[in-house]
């Protein structure tokens, strides 16, 4: 049967946008008896929409803090029964159930429960919807006589349709719905199984892992004019996030854009002082931590003049509108900037420069904690995200010369801005600012040459971090030459001792971490 005139419709929804006015069109327009349950049922009454409530349909109060409320045979038998079957008409005459021809339905909110932080594992239970799933099933079954409506978005359309066709809908519209039901449900499954199963929580990885992902946009390209590319974001990807962004002007994002503003996001919160970041190329050219969010930007700025331009930088404060009149004073070309929010004046200014893509997180997460993947060919590899969260009162210093109180706060946030910086990285720095970065080599000697080499001057009096151990003597005697003072790094190398000689001989203070923060 093509056509099918919507008598009865059972509602009953988490997101109640535009819910109100749907059940008072179909009521006026064609009649339709409501039936709602709780939350529901209260919202259509508040809004004068005439609601039958599910217990006076099942003859059943609903229980159990809500838990039980639609399972029930007038409930799921006047989803399922199939109306060119006469047994099944008989069976439900028998038993006094009557049809319903339209379910409009959407899921408890699991996914942003547990995308909450310090959600529990109580409340992420309480919100596993059982009788939504139940009845969207049901319903799209038996599409050849049952609408389900599971999108807000979609209520317009389908009331377009019943008013061109006399209050019914047609058989293509309901498979059409229940095609996007089963989509729907088995998505919240997995999503429940990935959250019990403890995913990428605590170091557990299942056998089996199923990712979701919903587009956020069509690139222009990938990395080169001639490749095609896509923006997805993790269905269950945390808040503050680049992938939850909100992007309030400038340019569509390109795929290089996306890659150096994730790069320099993650690396801005690695600093709990008012920090800026600025990226090229995926990698740091500048990282500053500073009293005021202005000054870090100008000292990360100074750090590489000619690298930040064209660059692309991250705040981890509100940015101000003196901010931005320095980036204008300094002439930079900013390819884009991320931070958790910006002060009017700041949109003002950079309403100026429309190119400029400007885009807001509305607060920061902590790194590390949560999974982050990498996709090879033919697979993908997953690893709980990295972050600086070793004590360094365990750090230990191998040297006859020990770090003065303030060499350790530099070789702390040289540390910090090491991890962001790809491997082979050494970066030097003084007064919290990265004056030498030299990073992706494939030898550590040679990103120890072009850290020096971009330091300069600058690197007398300065501090040096090393991502991981130094294998050789010969790194630690190119940045002693420099005028380095002390250094930090892992250790852990067979030739740690002749490490350690060399410092001594340079009366360079040296401190073991015991960790290391590649970043390939």
């Amino acid at each position: 049967m093509d056509q099918v005139t919507v008598k009865r419709a059972l509602v009953s929804v988490t997101d109640k946008t535009g819910v109100a006015e749907f059940c008072q069109a179909l009521a006026s327009e064609f009649g339709v008896e409501i039936v709602s349950t709780g939350g529901t049922a209260k919202v259509l009454a508040e809004a004068g929409v005439d609601v039958r409530p599910i217990d006076d349909l099942t003859g059943f109060p609903e229980m159990m803090d809500g838990r039980v409320k639609t399972l029930h045979p007038r409930v799921h038998g006047g989803l399922l029964a199939r109306r060119d079957v006469p047994e099944h008409m008989a069976a439900a005459e028998e038993h006094g159930i009557g049809m319903i021809d339209m379910v409009v339905v959407n899921l408890y909110a699991f996914e942003a429960t547990v995308a909450r932080e310090g959600v529990t594992e109580e409340d992420a239970i309480e919100n596993i919807d059982i009788g939504g799933p139940s009845m969207l099933r049901s319903a799209a079954k038996n599409f050849a006589s049952v609408a389900v409506v599971t999108d807000p978005s979609t209520y317009d359309d389908v009331l377009a349709e019943m008013r061109a066709n006399g209050g019914a809908t047609t058989l293509d519209t309901r498979r059409t719905l229940a095609t996007e039901v089963f989509r729907t449900t088995s998505a919240y499954d997995s999503a429940i199984w990935m959250y019990l199963s403890g995913y990428a929580r605590d170091g557990v990885f299942p056998d089996e892992a199923r990712f979701r992902l919903a587009k956020v946009q069509d690139l222009r390209y990938g990395e080169n004019p001639h490749q095609s590319a896509a923006f997805y974001r993790f269905v269950d990807s945390k808040e503050h996030t680049l992938a939850r962004s909100e992007q309030l002007q400038g340019k569509e994002l390109s795929y290089n854009n996306i890659l150096d503003t994730d790069a320099a996001w993650t690396a801005v919160r690695e600093f709990n002082e008012a920090a800026c970041v600025i990226v090229k190329h995926t990698n740091p050219c500048g990282i500053a931590i500073a009293g005021d969010i202005t000054t870090a930007y100008l000292n990360a700025h100074d750090a590489d003049p000619v690298s930040a331009f064209g660059g692309v930088m991250a705040f981890n404060r509100p940015v101000p509108g003196m901010l931005v009149k320095g980036i204008l004073e300094n002439g930079q070309f900013v390819e884009a900037m991320i931070a958790p929010a910006y002060e009017p004046e700041a949109l003002e200014l950079l309403a100026a420069k429309p190119n400029i893509r400007v885009l807001a997180t509305d607060g920061i997460r902590p790194t590390g904690g949560h999974y982050e993947s990498r996709a090879v060919e033919g697979g993908m590899l997953v690893q709980i995200s990295d972050s600086v969260t070793e004590d360094s009162d365990a750090f230990t210093v191998p040297t006859k010369r020990t770090p003065t109180p303030e060499e350790l706060e530099q070789l702390f946030f040289a540390w910090k801005a090491a991890k962001s910086v790809k491997s082979n990285a050494i970066v030097l720095a003084r007064e919290f600012t990265t004056v030498g970065v030299g990073a992706g080599q494939m030898n550590r000697v040679k990103s120890a040459a072009i850290a020096v080499e971009h330091a300069g001057a600058k690197a007398t009096g300065a501090v040096c971090a090393s991502d991981a151990f130094m294998p050789f003597a010969d790194s630690l005697e190119v940045v002693a030459a420099a005028g380095v003072t002390a250094v930090i790094q892992p250790g852990g190398s067979v030739r740690d001792e002749e490490v350690i000689a060399a410092a001594d001989e340079h009366d360079v203070a040296m401190v073991f971490t015991g960790h290391r923060h590649f970043r390939h």
